[in-house]
């Protein structure tokens, strides 16, 4: 069964190397329609693609770039972005230069819309995949959803902690897991929250009376927000100097799951550079129904169904 994962996964396995070692390996692969990846050494100023394989150069032409870019639905960045970059292709045909040396002709569009039909239009709400973060904006995270197709995590469907700018979780290049919330004709909508775990699950993880390191999301007149997890913030005392953004270290007065609340008291605040820890995810499979955030002792009803 194809996997039509996000791109950079298939770079360094040993298939992918084998299929790109010889010509005859090429065209076998040609043959079989094996998606390979391979990085891009240029893009043009028509906006082709060069890559340097194993065993000859690679070139795939503007209009087998990406979905899209045909018809005008995707723009050239798309393609100018990929410059030293990972891309999926499959091998269209095998050419001989005016010197008499081979070049393959590929096309990465192929592979994409493959992953469209075979893969992408079959999730459904609540679907559990694979993506890789490709672009950070303050609105949001772009990520690559399968063979470089890109779908954006709205900066709310991070997390249940509110943040600045996805950054404060995220890295370009990181691997992460995202659900889909819903979905329409080429297009999906993404989530990520649901899987960090609901109100109960990140407050098993302290007691009263414990100091603990968090980070200060919010400073408002009555108080400061300091989030403990991604999906979990405590309340403390407002705290001379403490700004959004900061790093800090606080005693745990108390934790009431009826009142959805953390009671903090401010021990110290710093600041600190290091980049976001990985997410931690508390769903192992590969799809949910519905998810519940608030404990049942609590009156109030924080879900999602995806049904």
């Amino acid at each position: 069964m194809i996997k039509y994962l996000p791109e950079g996964a298939l770079l360094y396995t040993a298939e992918n190397r084998a299929a790109l070692s010889s010509v005859s390996a090429m065209e076998r692969a040609m043959r079989d329609g094996t998606i390979l990846e391979a990085r891009t050494t240029l893009c043009d100023n028509a906006h082709n693609l060069m890559l340097q394989l194993p065993c000859m150069r690679g070139w795939i032409p503007r209009e087998e770039g990406a979905i899209g870019i045909s018809e005008g639905t995707t723009r050239d960045i798309a393609l100018i972005a990929r410059a030293g970059k990972p891309v999926a292709f499959r091998i269209l045909r095998i050419e001989t230069d005016d010197n008499g040396e081979p070049y393959a002709v590929l096309s990465r569009r192929a592979v994409q819309e493959a992953c469209w039909e075979n893969y992408l239009s079959q999730l459904r709400a609540g679907d559990i995949i694979p993506a890789v973060v490709t672009h950070l904006e303050r609105f949001g995270a772009f990520v690559d959803i399968g063979c470089g197709i890109p779908s954006l995590l709205p900066i709310d469907m991070i997390s249940v902690s509110r943040i600045s700018h996805p950054r404060d979780r995220f890295a370009v290049g990181q691997s992460i897991r995202v659900m889909i919330r819903q979905t329409e004709p080429r297009r999906l909508h993404l989530t990520h929250r649901e899987l960090l775990g609901t109100w109960t699950e990140n407050a098993a993880l302290f007691s009263a009376g414990q100091t603990v390191a968090g980070i200060i999301r919010s400073v408002e007149p009555y108080g400061v927000f300091v989030e403990l997890t991604p999906n979990l913030s405590g309340l403390a005392e407002p705290f001379e100097g403490a700004h959004q953004g900061q790093h800090a270290s606080v005693y745990i007065k108390s934790i009431l799951p009826e009142k959805l609340k953390i009671k903090l008291i401010l021990i110290d605040v710093f600041d600190n550079s290091e980049p976001p820890e990985p997410p931690r995810y508390y769903v192992s499979s590969t799809h949910l129904d519905c998810w519940r955030y608030t404990p049942p002792e609590s009156p109030r009803i924080i879900e999602t169904n995806f049904t």
